[in-house]
Order: structure tokens, then C-alpha cells, then sequence
């Protein structure tokens, strides 16, 4: 059984993200679970809840299963959409500031 969870417009970037995401890519879930809890990256965090989003949905399609069963399949990180902004310069011109965002999906399987 595969079961899915994302998380979208997450306010950081995708190339910041994905140096976490690799790390738990193929990990059991209670073994991703505490590495990305002893972790000291922000897009950690977000992970995390992520990754418990899929634990949960699995546990809503079958109550029996059991969390040790499960392993991260699937786990990447897409650009989101980018927030336009503009920053005040000298003599009346502006800089264009870009706020990165990301698109994380959790893939979580027990085959």
C-alpha cells in the first residue's frame, strides 16, 4: 500500500529543502522520524510534519497498520511559485527581490 502527502508554497527553497529531503530517502519512518527530529535545518521541520501527514493517512486506510512497516519511497522537492517584490534604491530605482518557494510530496510504502 502507497500512501501520499504533500505540502505546497512552503516558504523556502527548493535547492535548501532537497539537502534535507535526501537525507531520509529509503529510511524506515520511525528511523526518518528521529533524524529529521535531531536535525538543525528548518526545512526539516517541515519534513517532519509532512512525513507524519503520510504516517497518518496510512493509519486512516488501515488502523492495523503498524508504523515500522513503512519506508520513505518517494520523497521530492519541487520549485513553487515565486513571490514578486520590489526594494527601494537610489536615485528613485528599484531591485526585484524573489521569495523562493517549494512543493514537497511524501511517498510512504510497506512493499
Amino acid at each position: 500500500m502507497e500512501v501520499k502527502s504533500s505540502a505546497n508554497q512552503v516558504r523556502i527553497s527548493a535547492r535548501k529543502m532537497r539537502l534535507v529531503a535526501n537525507e531520509v530517502r529509503g529510511y524506515e519512518f520511525p528511523e526518518a522520524a528521529d533524524i529529521l527530529r535531531n536535525m538543525k535545518k528548518k526545512s526539516a521541520g517541515i519534513i517532519l510534519i509532512a512525513l507524519r501527514s503520510a504516517m497518518a493517512n496510512a493509519k486512516n486506510l488501515n488502523p492495523d497498520a503498524a508504523e515500522e512497516d513503512f519506508f520513505v519511497k518517494k520523497i521530492y522537492v519541487d520549485e513553487g511559485t515565486m513571490w514578486k517584490r520590489f526594494m527601494p534604491r537610489a536615485r528613485g530605482s528599484a531591485n526585484r527581490i524573489r521569495r523562493k518557494t517549494s512543493s514537497l510530496t511524501i511517498v510512504l510504502s510497506d512493499e
